[in-house]
C-alpha cells in the first residue's frame, strides 16, 4: 500500500491511500497465543489483501500521523498512523479526528448530558467541552492504529 502525501498541519500529517497495486501478504492458518506457547502449523493460507481488511470506503479513507501523547490510553502513540474513515457516521464513544476552532485534533467522542466533549486517553489532559458556539466537526473516525511494539 503505498501513501501519497496530501496535507500537512502542525500536528498531523496526511496521507491518501494509493490503490494502483493490491497488497497481499501471507497470512498464517494459525492463532498466536498471547498466554502460553504451543505448537504452530507450518500452513498458509490463501494470501491476504490489506486494502480489503483494513479499508472499507477507499475514496473516504486517508491516514494521519499522530503527533502527541493525549491518546495513549487507547492505544494511539506520538508517530503512529491513524486509518481514518471520512464515510462513517460518528457515534458515542468512537475516536474521530476533529477540528475544533482551525485546529486538528484526535480525541474520544462522548456525549454527557447531550453536550459534546473530547475525551483524551491520558490523564495529563483535560476534556474538551464543544459549545455551539465553536467552529466544530467530526473529521473523520479512526478505524484502525498502525504503530511498531514499543
Amino acid at each position: 500500500m503505498e501513501l501519497k502525501k496530501i496535507h500537512t498541519s502542525e500536528k498531523f500529517e496526511f496521507f491518501s491511500p494509493s490503490f494502483d497495486k493490491e497488497l497481499y501478504v501471507d497470512f498464517a492458518s494459525f492463532s498466536v497465543p498471547a498466554g502460553f506457547p504451543s505448537p504452530a502449523d507450518e500452513y498458509l493460507e490463501p494470501k491476504l489483501n490489506l486494502n480489503e481488511l483494513l479499508i472499507k470506503h477507499p475514496s473516504a479513507t486517508f491516514f494521519v500521523r499522530v503527533q502527541g501523547d493525549s491518546m495513549t490510553g487507547a492505544g494511539i502513540f506520538n508517530g503512529d498512523i491513524l486509518i481514518v474513515d471520512r464515510a462513517l457516521e460518528p457515534k458515542n464513544g468512537d475516536i474521530a479526528v476533529c477540528v475544533i476552532d482551525g485546529e486538528f485534533t484526535v480525541k474520544r467522542l462522548e456525549i454527557i448530558n447531550d453536550e459534546l466533549f473530547l475525551a483524551p486517553e491520558n490523564g495529563q489532559y483535560k476534556p474538551i467541552k464543544v459549545s455551539e458556539f465553536q467552529d466544530f466537526r467530526v473529521w473523520g473516525i479512526v478505524t484502525y492504529v498502525i504503530h511498531k511494539p514499543q
